[in-house]
């Protein structure tokens, strides 16, 4: 039998306590979401005033970064017309996003999650998935 590590509740609430700090100080609010090993949803919050339609978005993007392994940022700098990636956020069902703030979580070098943010530009958005996964 084969075991896979993952995300808990309480990673994932730590996680999110740590985005939900770092978009305070960028005075930013946002929509956070974790994921687990298997890319499903474990925990969301939409801080008070972030946009609704960025919820879909912040979960997607947790997706995305689980699904390959890599930032949503590192895939978008290959996703342009012409390079090799140029198409992938239609597939998936296009859950597949291109937009930075999508942050794989790894615990001993190992993917056991991700972290999705959306509601800020896509450094803000950035920098809150990194201030969440450096607090797994």
């Amino acid at each position: 039998m084969i075991t896979i590590e993952t995300v808990s509740l309480d990673d994932a609430r730590r996680v999110i306590d740590a985005g939900e700090r770092a978009a305070r100080e960028a005075g930013q609010p946002c929509n956070i979401a974790v994921v687990d090993a298997g890319g499903n949803l474990v925990a969301h919050v939409r801080m008070d005033g972030a946009w609704i339609g960025s919820i879909d978005i912040s979960i997607n993007k947790a997706f995305t970064a689980r699904a390959f392994d890599l930032s949503t940022a590192d895939l978008a700098d290959n996703a342009g017309p012409g390079d090799q990636f140029y198409g992938i956020d239609a597939s998936n069902h296009g859950r597949v996003m291109i937009f930075a703030g999508g942050v794989p979580l790894r615990r001993g070098g190992r993917v056991v999650g991700a972290v999705g943010v959306s509601g800020g530009s896509g450094e803000q958005d950035s920098a809150v998935a990194n201030a969440a996964a450096d607090a797994l």
